[in-house]
């Protein structure tokens, strides 16, 4: 029912002007009264309007009573209101008869048992998922399965055992295009090729959710998201569950596992940009696939004029490159465009760390040290926040990259922080916050703290991202620790570098300076050549090595510069030095 509420205005019913006197009020209300009244008029239209509106505005401007009621309420009549009802069977109404049991019991299955039911329906299966709608038995799985030097190539073997791929149904019709798929991925599954009546026959033994999970999988990495065998949305979820499991704390120090950790991330980027994963055992090959118009032949013959790794691509000119895919891979100038737009996506990642003590000089024994890593995004186009190129993946994907602070010789991850560069607002808040938080705590003034964050929001907003956190500090000793910047994303773009940590020995309260040893007056530290590390202590065995470049020393604070430019380590002491 849909209806208009009219407000009661004497004056403008008999014609007047507000404010009139008795004698105008008497005059209209005769005049209306000849009009309206039925002794004069035997319409009942005329009657009607006369009784409810022209009488009762004569009476709200003369009754004393009447004009009380009008000033308070707006009526002659005092308070006007309004009443709703429910419409019931009348049966249901019916308090002499039987019938108010009935009502009694309709009453009691509608107010309470349908909304209990309701309640533990939604709490029963809720209890079954996490926040990011990942169930507990996907992540019990993914924990217990998880080991500490899991490659890329058995990521997927954990991968596939989440208990949303026992839900899959199996039907008899899926039989043939699963074992013509199964045909076309053999070489990922890690099967005997001269046996493979014998190893198929032992494959599809196995549960049949989980032998068309690892299949559909493999397709996945091989041809992309051509036949839409998992929503994106829902596999970047299981990623990051898979990933959240590796860098758990494992050890009795605290610790998650690297390798893991590292392999999840690299089977990401193959999925995303569907890559295979046995493309990543040859050298160079695999950043060069996520290409547009780019195959096996085209590597060869770009490799021929000595551009035989991504890097050597990336750094040539537009017009060199264009010159190259033109003549040497006799591309189109359409597919060198795309190729050339592709291009200006792939970012190019630098980090600052810096590890300390905060308000001490030197990094002690059971210290909680600081971690601080600004990592700066630039792209040829100049975007900072952007979607990555997977035309294969089903749905919008953003760039996720990790900054990890790991040892590689214990394969063990002291510090994790996840980096998006798509919500400028959302990182300036956590920057100021973060910087703010930390300068109360070294008890700066107002007016350092207010600089220091200004100078954190300007990074920010020029395409910086700042992770911080804390770890605890081991036992004495030199750490060779190796900073990752790991993206989910693309292939080729992750950076890593050294950072040498010195714990020294825990003194008595007071007497935080260490060991003496010999140095310069003027604090000003020698720079040395750090060490190759083994090949066998980077995160996978898929994972391309980078040279490691000088270390710089500075007093009492561990710092490092990634992405190809500059990169600094020094340790931590208050008055020893390398």
């Amino acid at each position: 029912m849909s209806r208009e509420i009219q407000v009661f205005e004497p004056f403008s019913i008999l014609g007047l002007e507000p404010g009139a006197s008795d004698s105008a009020i008497k005059k209209a209300y005769r005049r209306l009264s000849i009009q309206y009244h039925p002794d004069k008029n035997p319409d009942p239209a005329a009657h009607k309007y006369f009784v409810e509106f022209i009488a009762k505005a004569y009476q709200a401007l003369t009754d004393p009573i009447s004009r009380e009621n009008f000033e308070k309420y707006g009526h002659p009549d005092g308070r006007q209101g309004f009443q709703i009802g429910i419409a019931l069977p009348q049966f249901l109404l019916n308090i002499d008869g039987a019938s108010s049991g009935i009502l009694l019991m309709w009453i009691v299955g509608v107010c309470i048992l349908l909304p209990l039911v309701v309640a533990v329906v939604y709490l029963s299966r809720s209890s079954k998922y996490t926040g990011n709608y990942v169930k507990n038995d996907t992540l019990a799985a993914y924990f217990h399965l998880m080991k500490p030097s899991l490659a890329p190539s058995k990521v997927m073997e954990v991968f596939i055992r989440a208990a949303e791929f026992l839900e899959i149904p199996v039907r008899r019709s899926d039989d043939e295009p699963l074992h013509k798929l199964f045909m076309t991925v053999r070489s990922e599954l890690n099967l005997d090729l001269k046996n493979i009546r014998k190893e198929q026959a032992k494959f599809w033994k196995q549960h049949p959710a989980l032998v068309k999970a690892p299949i559909c999988s493999s397709d996945m990495v091989v041809h992309g998201f051509k036949r839409k065998n998992l929503c994106g949305m829902q596999l970047g979820i299981f990623m990051m569950s898979d990933f959240a499991m590796a860098i758990i704390p494992r050890t009795s120090k605290g610790h998650g596992w690297l390798r893991p950790a590292v392999g999840i991330v690299e089977l990401s980027q193959c999925i995303v940009q569907a890559v295979p994963l046995s493309a990543r055992k040859a050298e160079g090959i695999a950043p060069f696939l996520q290409l547009p118009h780019f195959s096996d032949d085209i590597i060869k013959k770009i490799s021929r004029k000595k551009v035989r790794t991504f890097q050597e691509f990336q750094v040539m000119s537009i017009q060199e490159r264009a010159e190259l895919l033109s003549q040497v891979a006799e591309l189109s100038p359409p597919e060198v465009q795309d190729i050339e737009k592709v291009m200006e996506l792939i970012p190019s990642l630098t980090v600052d760390v810096t590890c300390e003590t905060e308000g001490e000089e030197g990094i002690q024994e059971r210290d909680v040290v600081t971690v601080q890593a600004w990592v700066t995004l630039k792209r040829p186009n100049g975007l900072t926040g952007a979607l990555p190129h997977a035309p294969r993946y089903p749905s919008h994907k953003e760039e996720n990259f990790w900054f990890l602070l790991a040892d590689s010789n214990s394969n063990t991850v002291w510090f994790s922080h996840k980096i998006s560069f798509m919500d400028e607002v959302a990182a300036v808040s956590a920057a100021s916050t973060a910087i703010g938080d930390r300068m109360e705590v070294l008890g700066a003034s107002p007016q350092e703290t207010t600089a220091a964050i200004k100078e954190a929001v300007e990074k920010v907003k020029s395409g910086s991202r700042l992770a911080m956190g804390k770890f605890l500090a081991m036992a004495e000793g030199n750490y060779n620790l190796t900073c990752y910047l790991l993206c989910d994303s693309w292939i080729g773009c992750d950076q890593k570098s050294t950072l040498k940590l010195k714990v020294l020995k825990r003194t008595r309260a007071g007497t935080r300076g260490g060991q003496a040893n010999d140095v310069p007056d003027d604090g000003i530290e020698e720079e040395e050549e750090v060490e190759e590390e083994d090949e066998e202590d980077i995160e996978s065995e898929y994972s391309d090595d980078e040279d490691d470049k000088p270390n710089v020393k500075k007093k009492g604070v561990a710092n490092g510069k990634v992405g190809g430019k500059r990169r600094q380590a020094s340790s931590s002491s208050g008055s020893d030095e390398e």
